[in-house]
């Protein structure tokens, strides 16, 4: 068993359900609370022992490429104005030289596209591959489920959550094996199956672990739905001859591509930190509790 070293973070997508604010701002860089949602993925990624963080991205957005870059002039105003919280900020933040990469999707081919795009650098290796749009909240990152559960069985591993029983063909879902570890074998993966004959509730939620036979598979996958190049195709393919297991997700995934995830994201990572909890706490409420007595008026 090869140790997962690199991930993959596409950040290529247009970002079109959050314009006009991402017109100029790649929708990685919105911040949840008071750091851009694409942070949130490499912390993950770091907490689950990532060495390596591979970013594919598209026009328009270097500045991720900046955002992750050393900026001196800004260290040495911080320093000299002796604002020690900011440098610790951004000091955590800083990612080791040669300890990430760039390289480009050149067209919106799709998710399946964007990943091929990092075969060069990830090479004869397994990989993790983290969609940015979607955020961990819980005691521990959802990568490091997905890891611990690799370590037990290998192959191919895939983080799964329940949703409503009725809300199936909302997902891609998955199929309950046997249980295994920390997790369970993955016995089929459906897109967006209707209810009545959806295999199981569990739907992927962004985080993977996948074997470097992929790049192969994508390499040749037909365009799927929206004529783009689909990741899930060439896990199907790749199914038919290695194993696929599911770690679920004790915490929660918010969906940050949407307006409504965005917001709950920030609500709830606002609620747990102890320097603005208080802060923001009772004003929720009277929120709430304002809207629910128009509701009740009207």
């Amino acid at each position: 068993m090869k140790k997962v070293r690199k991930a993959v973070i596409p950040v290529a997508g247009l970002g079109t359900r959050f314009l006009p604010a991402t017109k100029a701002m790649p929708k990685e860089m919105l911040t949840v609370v008071d750091r851009p949602v694409v942070q949130y993925a490499v912390d993950e990624a770091l907490e689950a022992g990532i060495e390596h963080i591979v970013f594919v991205t598209g026009r328009n957005k270097h500045v991720i490429e900046d955002y992750f870059d050393i900026q001196p002039e800004l260290l040495d105003t911080l320093t000299r104005s002796k604002k020690q919280e900011q440098l610790a900020s951004l000091n955590k933040i800083q990612l080791s030289a040669g300890a990430v990469s760039f390289t480009r999707q050149q067209a919106p081919h799709g998710l399946g596209h964007a990943v091929w795009c990092a075969r060069d650098i990830i090479g004869d290796e397994p990989f993790a591959l983290l969609l940015p749009d979607m955020v961990s909240f819980g005691d521990k990152g959802c990568l490091a489920g997905v890891m611990e559960l690799y370590e037990q069985t290998g192959g191919n591993v895939i983080a799964v959550e329940q949703c409503d029983p009725t809300e199936t063909n909302k997902y891609g879902i998955v199929g309950k094996g046997k249980d295994v570890g920390t997790g369970f074998a993955v016995t089929e993966m459906v897109e967006k199956p209707a209810p009545a004959v959806a295999p199981s509730n569990y739907y992927i939620n962004g985080r993977y672990i996948l074997q470097p036979e992929v790049f192969d598979l994508l390499g040749t996958q037909e365009r799927g739905a929206g004529n783009e190049i689909q990741l899930t195709d060439s896990m199907k393919r790749l199914a038919q001859t290695q194993e696929f297991h599911a770690a679920p997700f004790n915490g929660r995934m918010f969906d940050c591509g949407s307006k409504e995830g965005f917001i709950q994201a920030n609500v709830a990572f606002a609620l747990a930190r102890d320097d603005i909890r208080d802060l923001v706490f009772d004003p929720i409420v009277e929120m709430i509790a304002s809207q629910q007595r128009r509701s009740a008026a009207a």
